[in-house]
């Protein structure tokens, strides 16, 4: 499965995240398909930086974003809110 998720690539004592397309199976850092945007989390607010175009068209292909980037993509407006299942 494809995923949307994000890559560390700070250093010490401070992350610095890019946010990749990459198959579920490869490591964190590790190979990735395509980088959609970065995220800092440090400045106050985090600064969020995203190809609109890339990430739309990845999840119209079926990419799943993990549970901090669905997060990110909340708090930019690329994902609609989903309401919790009470069925």
């Amino acid at each position: 499965m494809v995923r949307i998720r994000l890559k560390r690539v700070g250093g010490k004592k401070h992350p610095f995240y890019r946010v990749v397309v990459a198959d579920q199976r490869a490591a964190r850092d590790g190979s990735f398909i395509e980088q959609i945007g970065t995220y800092d989390p440090f400045p106050d607010p985090p600064v969020i930086k995203l190809d609109q175009e890339k990430v739309s068209q990845w999840l119209k292909n079926g990419a799943q974003p993990s549970d901090s980037v669905a997060d990110i993509l909340r708090s930019s407006g690329l994902l609609p809110k989903v309401e919790s299942a009470s069925g």
